[in-house]
């Protein structure tokens, strides 16, 4: 039986919405599979962690669940039957289901049935019906999918087919990131009833061969050439969202890092996006030059020392 998720998340019942998703996580993030390999007990407690935050991570689920309308899995109670109530005509007239003694009807006799009785098949119905109503939603379906890092950080809808065959459409949001979970409602297999269970698709995010995300924003080595780094000039350098103009100033060295304001990632439609950073990097003519050997020979600058930071040390 799945336990409280307000339990699970290590929260109150009146904890907020946004105290909701930062536990969920935190815990999703501790017990993740891939920080946890080959342990069952990690990954269980992932699911139990996912399964809660599917509850009550949602403020329409979440206000069902405090309502009691659905359980802790997050299914529709059944309807409960009407309440034995004290009828007039004084005691025994009607008693609740949990009081001892017997109705009137029984005329007393040993073999007459108790209301401890009727309880108990009030019970086996109550259980039966909870079974059946379970019953009618399908089973959830968990995948894993590989996304490149460039559809993860802007956004991209994929048609994929997942191992066991099955033709998945999904939308990646913009700003999604390594390890997160993408819930596809109605996806899953079907119950008895028609009612289907959900998909949940775990993403796993792709390095790129340039680009390094650090929260929102994008880290970038560019390479220059010696005369860019002395003159400075104009260059081209990649982003996420294309090829842009960056302005490099006289006598850059290597390992100056410039900002391209708001080029980074934005999570979601209304995000607020990120700044990518180019650290600059000196490159010198593969195979040297000797044309240059023979300029820094005779350069006076050239015995300035480039070291001077090392002094005191």
């Amino acid at each position: 039986m799945a336990r409280n998720p307000y339990i699970v998340l290590g929260l109150a019942p009146t904890a907020s919405d946004s105290e909701i998703r930062a536990a969920f996580r935190k815990l999703a993030k501790k017990f993740h599979p891939d920080r946890n390999p080959d342990d069952n007990k990690a990954e269980d407690k992932f699911k139990e962690v996912a399964s809660a935050f599917d509850v009550v991570g949602d403020s329409a689920r979440r206000k069902k669940f405090d309502r009691g309308e659905i359980d802790e899995e997050g299914r529709e109670r059944a309807h409960p039957f009407g309440q034995w109530t004290q009828r007039p005509g004084g005691p025994g007239a009607g008693q609740h289901p949990g009081q001892r003694g017997r109705h009137p009807g029984a005329g007393g006799s040993p073999g007459g049935a108790s209301f401890d009785d009727l309880g108990d098949i009030f019970s086996d119905l109550f259980g039966a019906r909870r079974q059946n109503a379970q019953a009618m939603r399908g089973r959830d379906v968990r995948y894993r999918l590989e996304v490149d890092f460039i559809d993860a950080a802007v956004g991209a809808k994929k048609r994929v087919t997942m191992p066991d065959g099955k033709v998945l459409d999904i939308a990646i949001p913009s700003g999604f990131e390594d390890g997160q979970t993408l819930r596809l409602r109605g996806q899953g297999e079907s119950g008895q009833g028609g009612h289907r269970g959900d998909v949940y698709v775990e993403v796993k995010v792709k390095p790129h061969k340039i680009f390094e995300r650090q929260g929102n924003d994008i880290h970038v080595e560019a390479p220059v050439s010696l005369r860019e780094a002395v003159l400075g000039g104009k260059i081209t350098v990649p982003t996420i969202a294309g090829d842009v103009s960056l302005t490099v100033p006289k006598n850059a060295s290597s390992g100056t890092v410039l900002r391209l304001r708001g080029r980074g990632v934005a999570k979601g439609k209304n995000g607020v996006p990120g700044d990518q950073f180019v650290k600059l990097k000196i490159m010198l003519p593969e195979g040297g030059d000797k044309e240059l050997e023979e300029f820094v020979k005779t350069w006076k600058g050239a015995a300035q020392s480039a070291r001077k930071h090392f002094a005191g040390v």
